[in-house]
């Protein structure tokens, strides 16, 4: 199996060095950044190829960041012979623009919830058009250690409003309304909080601004935040209980 992948970024090379291990691909890597696709071509082995390139794949992979996803799935599909798949980390426009650059053709949406340094993990799988292909590539994720589990567009999307961007935005809002503490007066709440605010800010600042873009979820945030900041103690107490 020959695989293009589109982005050479962590997740573009996680992609192909378990493709490549697990099942026995050739990968070539495609960027904007010539330069970084072959840095990633050296890192998994495999080879690097011009964006223009006129050459076909059994296999190519999305791995792009989420605003330019369907723009990348229009220009690098007719690349593909049998498959595309996508790792943007969206699933509803990559889907709609997969089928309408590949109608004919196998299609796989895959969401790795996790960084690729902390791989293996979950993955959400939507199986638009199974194939050959297609099930080579989730059965290499799957043989890496990962569980792959089937869902649908509007589930993982509206999960992904509570999962990444609701809970994105709570970290976030907690670290710029704390205020520098010592750590003698660190609660076990408050230390995991602080643990996550730190989880969250060593990351990608562009992913998580990308998240938000796409994704509802941090207007929930700030409203629920409001309410608990209005309420009284009748009102703490019973929005409380509720959530017990």
């Amino acid at each position: 199996m020959n695989v293009l992948v589109v982005g050479a970024g962590a997740m573009g090379q996680w992609f192909a060095r378990t493709v490549r291990t697990h099942a026995d691909a050739a990968v070539a890597f495609t960027d904007v950044d010539q330069s970084a696709a072959e840095a990633a071509a050296n890192a998994v082995g495999g080879r690097a190829v011009a964006s223009d390139a006129a050459e076909t794949f059994d296999v190519v992979c999305i791995a792009v960041p989420m605003p330019v996803a369907e723009t990348a799935i229009d220009e690098f599909a007719p690349c593909a012979t049998d498959a595309i798949v996508d790792v943007t980390g969206s699933m509803a426009g990559p889907i709609a623009a997969m089928r309408d650059a590949m109608p004919d053709g196998q299609r796989l949406s895959l969401h790795p919830l996790f960084a690729p340094e902390n791989a293996p993990g979950n993955v959400a799988v939507v199986a638009d058009a199974l194939g050959p292909d297609a099930t080579a590539v989730v059965d290499a994720i799957a043989a890496a250690g990962n569980n792959c589990f089937e869902t649908t567009v509007s589930e993982h999307d509206e999960a992904m409003e509570t999962v990444q961007a609701s809970a994105h935005a709570a970290v976030l809002a907690f670290a710029m309304a704390a205020a520098d503490v010592p750590d003698q007066f660190q609660t076990p709440i408050s230390a995991g909080l602080f643990d996550l605010v730190e989880q969250v800010t060593g990351g990608d600042s562009r992913v998580y601004a990308d998240i938000q873009r796409t994704f509802d979820g941090a207007d929930a945030v700030a409203d629920a935040a409001s309410e608990l900041a209005d309420a009284d103690a009748d009102t703490f107490e019973r929005l409380y209980e509720q959530l017990s």
